[in-house]
């Protein structure tokens, strides 16, 4: 099927087992497989399937071990839940998701997590093999000039506030970004030479062109990289090749995002907004239906409710 916007993709799902019938096509192409040993040779049962090894024999549906499993909601309410949450630009809060799909916005909101539990990259992914690639650092939180007096840093102690409490620094992101290619995102304590260093070495192979503005945390990677930089202290911005205007756009579709769809993003769950928004840009060349297929292969990952709220 070609889905071409949510109605012709909800039209299509009617149902609950026409939806199970296409995501076991989706993940196992025909051949069923134990999600418990591996198994393939289960066998059909009325709820799903069975193991036919000895050692296993435990039954399962389509759903165990990923991010649908125990879930009690429909599928054809998850498969909308993802159309709207991977074409929406900037994201859809679980607000707005759970009056679009008439559900609580508790349950929206363990939806879109799941959601970013299936975006988020399994495995470091390599940039800047065939063309430049741009590094930044971008603060995410309130202007400092824009807090209450008692809620700003102390001038004496730069970790407490006026009013004598535990100062919360801004959230530090880590940005790599090949030219007309992928994104990968970090969520760091601060914007250090350690942090960066080790967060190039690992998506950047070595000898790569890199290109970033004059800060001192980027100076070491001379020694590893074809490294240049732009001088953005003096106000140029552009110097033939030599620019970062690529991951300032992005870093401008993030804050977008974070400021007017989520407003406020915990320490705590922050590095999963970042995967929700570097999986839709990567795959931004995919059609619509191409992305929701390709999203739903890489859905097997179990996120429990437990474990968000610990």
């Amino acid at each position: 099927m070609k889905f071409k916007s949510l109605l012709h993709l909800l039209e299509y799902f009617k149902d609950d087992q026409i939806c199970i019938e296409y995501y076991e096509q989706i993940r196992w192409g025909g051949e069923p497989a134990c999600p418990h040993c591996g198994s393939l040779k289960p066998y059909k049962t009325n709820r799903g399937y069975k193991c036919s090894d000895k050692e296993c024999h435990k039954k399962f549906t389509v759903k165990v071990g990923t991010i649908f499993e125990n879930s009690k909601i429909p599928f054809r309410v998850w498969f909308a839940a993802i159309w709207l949450a991977t074409e929406h630009k900037k994201g859809i809060s679980s607000v707005q998701l759970a009056i679009d799909l008439g559900i609580t916005q508790k349950s929206a909101w363990f939806v879109l997590h799941r959601i970013r539990e299936m975006l988020r990259e399994k495995a470091p992914q390599m940039l800047g093999e065939n063309e430049a690639t741009e590094i930044d650092a971008t603060y995410v939180g309130g202007k400092e000039k824009n807090k209450h007096f008692p809620k700003r840093r102390s001038r004496d102690h730069n970790l407490i506030t006026n009013e004598g409490k535990v100062y919360t620094p801004k959230k530090a992101i880590l940005g790599i970004i090949e030219r007309n290619g992928k994104v990968a995102l970090k969520y760091v304590d601060g914007e250090t030479t350690r942090n960066m260093v080790d967060f190039v070495k690992t998506h950047v192979p070595a000898d790569s062109t890199i290109y970033s503005d004059e800060a001192a945390a980027y100076k070491q990677l001379k020694k590893t990289y074809k490294h240049d930089n732009v001088k953005h202290s003096l106000s140029i911005y552009v110097e033939g090749q030599v620019h970062t205007n690529t991951i300032e756009n992005f870093w401008s579709v993030l804050k977008r995002g974070l400021y007017g769809v989520y407003h406020q993003v915990s320490d705590k769950h922050i590095s999963r907004y970042l995967d929700e928004y570097a999986a839709r840009f990567n795959n931004r060349s995919l059609t619509s239906n191409e992305r929701f297929n390709q999203f739903l292969e890489g859905s097997e990952s179990v996120l429990p409710y437990k474990i968000l709220t610990q």
